[in-house]
């Protein structure tokens, strides 16, 4: 049986972990009502959406890494679609294969050397690799046609403005959300 001075050392870290699940629970609750929102607004362009949700991924990347992050991400898809009613529909395997291709190019841009990317850049890298994803499903499954790749620089760019939007949501999202350090909630370090 542990001591007394033992249990009240390992208290900080259960109340740490406590509060890091709670946030994370939040985030994903967050992403989920973004994704929801966004269904009900028409897109910017054919094909094109702002892409709310990512705000919450990059966040997320950022304050707690890409395992998070792409909790986050499989369960905003999931849940989601089955609120929309759309598990296992086109617009399902759409969503899905942009959410993994955009996971993807984040686990590789949390390689990068030296100080790496930032909200922004995490944020440009997974909307554009999100287009990237989606326009492939579309080839493999709906449309076997050389002509899908007309839709690739529009929306490109247009990925590229609205990650570039949403990147700034996130910083600002990841500035507000910084996790506290021990010092400042007056837990000593172990």
């Amino acid at each position: 049986m542990p001591s007394t001075t033992e249990a009240v050392r390992t208290e900080p870290t259960a109340l740490t972990r406590l509060r890091r699940d709670t946030h994370v629970a939040w985030m994903a609750a967050f992403a989920v009502g973004l994704h929801l929102l966004e269904a009900a607004l028409p897109p910017l362009l054919p094909g094109l959406k702002p892409g709310l949700a990512n705000v919450v991924t990059v966040a997320a990347l950022c304050l707690w890494g890409w395992r998070t992050a792409a909790l986050i991400t499989l369960l905003r898809v999931v849940v989601g679609a089955i609120f929309l009613g759309t598990l296992l529909a086109p617009g399902f395997w759409l969503s899905l294969g942009g959410a993994l291709a955009a996971l993807a190019a984040l686990a590789l841009g949390t390689l990068l050397p030296g100080r790496g990317l930032g909200p922004v850049g995490f944020s440009v890298l997974a909307a554009v690799a999100h287009i990237a994803g989606q326009l492939g499903v579309a080839y493999a499954l709906f449309i076997q046609h050389a002509a899908i790749l007309a839709l690739v620089p529009i929306l490109g760019l247009g990925a590229a403005i609205t990650g570039t939007i949403n990147g700034l949501a996130a910083y600002t999202l990841v500035r507000e959300w910084e996790p506290p350090t021990d010092a400042t909630h007056g837990l000593a370090s172990s």
